[in-house]
């Protein structure tokens, strides 16, 4: 899309809404975005990258299909990025209706609202790692089935599915990017990448307390959060639409993550880290790592930062903000 294009993030107060919003706006696009409440909601990642005043913040209540007619409606825009809906898998387990309603009634909305208008709309549809599941050891790719193993997974793969439906029945321009994890300080206290770096550095302060971990076994690819946003935005530019894995194609054990960001502070992990049955969750991925050839080759993308840098840049904004 040329400069001057007008997009439309719906999630754009969440930690890859706003990194979109700050890569479109570098880009000469003119950026809307959604939430709930516009008026009320707390935008503090926008604010956090300074852009809040120039994002345009509408309300819309995704498993609403007025509220979500109505807000294209108002931005007509020529792109449109689905990043909202519940976003963390543990949460799932305990609120696994408002986790389908919000991912997958919301990106229904979207894609109907989208063929009805009959405008030139191109579609991203932000899916996820947790539709395959535990991979066994053997890297994802976009051929590989899907077994999800949390309602936030099961969410995922339908949404997906929804997103290929219309592809091929309506002719849409529409993609999902399969992102496998990506990490920022624009993360939510409650994830834990965000959890362990901040702990470290409190404990690295001075703090007695112990980090409480579920499972340190299991392995994730994790990658930077600002490069996997040019890959969604790539995706878009195609000609024909594609879905494609977005991850660094290195796996590593939580253990690992947690082992680099208290070395950081010079502190050996297994004096101040516990882990706890009461913090496993009812199913969970052992083992996930992904291949990302296809983005290689076809939009040019490969991930810069593995999870060493992740830890890194996380922990140097972390040490940053404190007082």
């Amino acid at each position: 899309m040329p400069s001057g294009s007008r997009a439309l993030i719906c999630g754009v107060t969440g930690q890859d809404g706003a990194w979109l919003a700050r890569l479109l706006l570098e880009k000469g696009y003119e950026v809307w975005g959604t939430s709930r409440d516009a008026q009320n909601t707390r935008a503090a990642n926008l604010e956090a990258l300074g852009i809040l005043d120039s994002v345009r913040l509408i309300s819309m209540a995704p498993n609403d299909f007025r509220s979500v007619l109505t807000a294209l409606d108002r931005s007509d825009p020529a792109e449109v990025y689905y990043l909202a809906g519940q976003s963390s898998v543990s949460l799932s387990f305990e609120q696994p209706v408002e986790t389908l309603d919000s991912i997958v009634a919301g990106v229904l909305n979207v894609l109907e609202t989208i063929r009805l208008r009959r405008q030139p709309v191109r579609f991203y549809n932000a899916g996820s790692s947790e539709c395959f599941g535990d991979t066994r050891g053997q890297p994802a790719d976009e051929q590989t089935p899907f077994r999800p193993c949390s309602p936030y997974g099961v969410a995922k793969a339908s949404a997906h599915w929804l997103v290929a439906n219309y592809r091929e029945s309506y002719g849409l321009h529409a993609s999902t990017g399969i992102l496998f994890n990506h990490e920022s300080p624009l993360r939510p206290k409650r994830f834990v990448t965000q959890k362990i770096v901040q702990s470290a550095g409190r404990i690295a302060a001075g703090s007695q307390e112990r980090l409480l971990l579920g499972r340190l076994d299991i392995c994730r690819d994790w990658g930077w959060a600002p490069e996997y946003v040019e890959a969604m935005w790539r995706m878009v530019q195609l000609d024909s639409p594609e879905d494609f894995v977005i991850a660094t194609g290195r796996s590593h054990r939580l253990e690992e993550f947690v082992a680099a960001a208290f070395a950081i502070h010079g502190l050996d992990w297994r004096e101040h880290v516990d882990e706890s049955r009461e913090l496993f969750r009812p199913a969970d991925i052992t083992y996930s790592c992904a291949s990302p050839r296809q983005a290689r080759e076809v939009l040019g993308w490969s991930a810069v930062h593995k999870m060493a840098d992740v830890v890194r840049l996380m922990t140097k904004v972390n040490l940053s903000a404190s007082p």
